[in-house]
């Protein structure tokens, strides 16, 4: 017997689940945006199962993977983040473009091999070579894909992917300014065209903040009485607290004094103050007229963690700043910690075996 639950989701999209029920076989589940194609696909699934004829790699066979990732696209990905959505399809569509011919069926982990082997020697649209990390983005939304085609929609059995092995990723970068380095940029950050240039460099240093956390802080967000900035989007998808305080405190409260009244950035773009500003120019001439080479904005948030290391915190604080939910990110840190920990072991043999 076949049920069919209308199912509303948070943002108002309706699907139907469909589950057929037939004693002496395994239930079958489906999902659709539409109730004729719901009832269609119960209806064909019950004869089939009545008349002998229904197997579950029939579905595999059925479709290919263009179909899925259509379907995908078209009703997965629209309830993930922006960001995700934009590099997501872009991930999706080029596994599309050159094995969605293939029938479920047919993709196999020696398939999925060979083109993960031609993403990891092809260049991209801007004439360069993929990274590890990259190449992993693009088997984890495939892999997504196949997840929902097995548990939402009844089409698989079981992944390719579980078969197929990620490529090794390089260790994270950890490139932070010493002090003289900081020094010269924050002068030279003083003396640029740019107003708001040096306020971001000092909070991005000092909150470990994401760039576009930053830029994109509204005056609401910020609490200068309890000298807290919230962050609503995060990367992560969680709220997260940044404690503002000193140096960086009293340039915020002299901010409000040129606050523009159209627009609730912080940091207003100059031709349209309702997006914030674009600061990457006036940020590399900074970079120039200070003479260090080989840093990108990211490391500021690389710096601000390196000297909470340096400083005697623990890759759990650290990890807690930055907004990250495991201690596997700020693992490169570590080395940068040591001092810390050897005062912490030498206490601890001084309380148990004395001064000597």
């Amino acid at each position: 017997m076949a049920n069919i639950e209308k199912r509303t989701s948070k943002n108002g999209d309706i699907t139907f689940r469909v589950k057929v029920r037939i004693k002496g076989y395994p239930e079958q589940t489906a999902t659709f945006t539409r109730l004729t194609d719901a009832r269609k696909w119960a209806q064909q699934t019950e004869s089939a199962i009545h008349e002998r004829r229904y197997f579950k790699t029939s579905e595999a066979k059925r479709h290919t993977l263009a179909e899925a990732i259509d379907r995908y696209i078209s009703i997965v990905l629209p309830k993930k983040k922006p960001k995700s959505i934009k590099d997501q399809k872009v991930q999706l569509l080029w596994w599309r473009d050159n094995i969605g011919h293939y029938v479920l069926s047919d993709i196999t982990p020696a398939v999925i091999v060979e083109y993960r082997d031609k993403l990891s020697h092809g260049i991209t649209p801007r004439g360069r070579v993929r990274s590890s990390s990259t190449i992993n983005r693009y088997l984890a939304a495939l892999s997504h894909l196949f997840t929902i085609a097995i548990n939402e929609w009844g089409w698989l059995e079981d992944t390719p992917l579980r078969k197929v092995s990620k490529n090794k990723e390089p260790r994270g970068r950890v490139r932070f300014l010493n002090d003289e380095e900081r020094e010269r940029l924050l002068q030279a950050a003083k003396e640029s065209l740019s107003a708001y240039l040096y306020l971001v460099i000092v909070l991005c240093l000092s909150t470990g903040g994401r760039k576009m956390e930053i830029l994109g802080l509204k005056w609401n967000d910020v609490d200068l009485d309890r000298g807290i900035i919230t962050l609503h989007e995060t990367k992560n998808g969680e709220r997260r607290i940044l404690p503002v305080t000193g140096h960086a405190l009293g340039l915020l409260k002299e901010h409000t004094k040129t606050r523009r009244l159209n627009s609730d950035l912080l940091f207003p773009g100059n031709t349209n103050p309702q997006k914030p500003i674009d600061i990457r120019t006036p940020f590399e001439n900074a970079l120039k007229k200070a003479g260090i080479d080989n840093f990108r904005f990211h490391d500021l948030r690389h710096s601000a963690a390196s000297y909470l290391a340096m400083n005697g915190a623990t890759l759990a604080e650290i990890a807690e700043v930055l907004g990250h939910k495991t201690l596997q990110m700020v693992k490169r840190y570590a080395h940068l910690s040591d001092a810390h920990t050897t005062k912490v072991v030498a206490k601890m043999n001084k309380a148990i075996f004395g001064s000597n």
